[in-house]
């Protein structure tokens, strides 16, 4: 009976998939880890084909081509774009490509959990549905903060703020499976900071010539809150020359304005909750997502939060793999009832 179970098993690929705003991972059960940026570019026609090389490109390499190209960002803003093929195209034409990064065996079974923005959940679940359901053979679609607390054992009194690109998700695990009323998701992310970015540097260099790309870069780079040492300075064109530019004051000043809204959400969250587990949640709380990567704001929340009473804050290990490393243990662990056959 074992060696039937276990051959069954073998033709199976379990995968756990991350699709967020900025960055998709894919987690798999033959220990493949792939990621790519969330971007992905069509040629825009027979010339750009032959420029290009491929009917479609990817993450840096789309970036990379994007005047070539039609670029599609298909989760911006932490929804599918409803009604927008492109959209729709480009979700399923990202989870084909995590899925061969992950290099199933042929014939092998795909069960895939994956994990997206807590809005998608609500507003996307058919869409994701129909966009997997040509290349695996089970789903189940779960919030990214909950699989980030699945993949850590936080089944219980804890809370995970998952500041992604396009959303900052929050969820608080009393073990059970979340439901709607735990889970609550802001616009104000990565996303947002990069646009305040943007109009600073605007104001203060309005003759440098810079685009959200670049200042996409110097966030990821440079990004703190409070305080760091030394000046923040990066190349920037006038006038077609190079020219050093002073961004730290504008650096800080765009990463602290998302931090009003994170903190009033997670005290409104934990206010709601039941008063007798309220201070084992403020003791269990984890930060996630690309955003968990500012210099200092573990800190900062936590020393905002204390206002409230005693309170711990830690970050996660690995920001950019969190996420589909506990929606592949999810799919591991999943009783065959829980999966939607497809």
């Amino acid at each position: 009976m074992k060696q039937k179970e276990t051959q069954k098993e073998d033709n199976i690929l379990f995968v756990g998939i991350d699709l967020g705003t900025s960055r998709s991972s894919i987690s798999a059960s033959n220990n493949t880890r792939e990621w790519v940026e969330s971007y992905v570019g069509w040629p825009k026609d027979f010339i750009s084909l032959q420029v290009v090389g491929k009917p479609v490109l990817f993450g840096s390499e789309a970036l990379k081509n994007r005047l070539s190209l039609d670029m599609c960002r298909p989760l911006e803003h932490g929804v599918i774009k409803e009604g927008i093929e492109k959209s729709e195209e480009a979700v399923k034409e990202i989870i084909k490509h995590l899925i061969e990064l992950a290099k199933p065996a042929p014939e092998q079974k795909i069960h895939a959990v994956v994990g997206v923005p807590a809005d998608t959940l609500k507003v996307n679940k058919l869409a994701i549905r129909k966009a997997v359901s040509e290349f695996a053979h089970s789903l189940m679609v779960v919030s990214e903060p909950f699989a980030v607390a699945y993949g850590m054992n936080l089944l219980n009194n804890a809370l995970v703020i998952d500041i992604g690109a396009g959303t900052t998700d929050f969820c608080i695990m009393h073990g059970t499976i979340p439901s709607e009323e735990d889970q609550k998701t802001i616009l104000t992310a990565g996303d947002y900071i990069d646009e305040q970015l943007y109009s600073y540097l605007t104001e203060k260099y309005p003759n440098s010539k810079f685009n959200k790309n670049m200042v996409r870069q110097f966030k990821e780079q440079y990004s703190f809150v409070r305080e760091t040492p030394g000046d923040i300075c990066v190349e920037i064109p006038v006038d077609g020359k190079p020219v050093m530019h002073d961004i730290k004051n504008e650096i800080k000043r765009a990463c602290e304005s998302i931090l009003p809204a994170i903190i009033e959400t997670t005290t409104e969250m934990i206010a709601r909750f039941d008063p007798e587990f309220q201070v084992k949640i403020k003791n269990n709380i984890v930060l996630a997502g690309g955003g968990s990567l500012i210099n200092g704001i573990r800190e900062y929340l936590q020393d905002a939060l204390k206002e409230y009473g005693p309170c711990n804050v830690r970050c996660v290990e690995d920001p950019l793999f969190a996420g589909s490393n506990g929606a592949l243990k999810l799919a591991q662990d999943m009783p065959t009832k829980y999966w939607e056959p497809l």
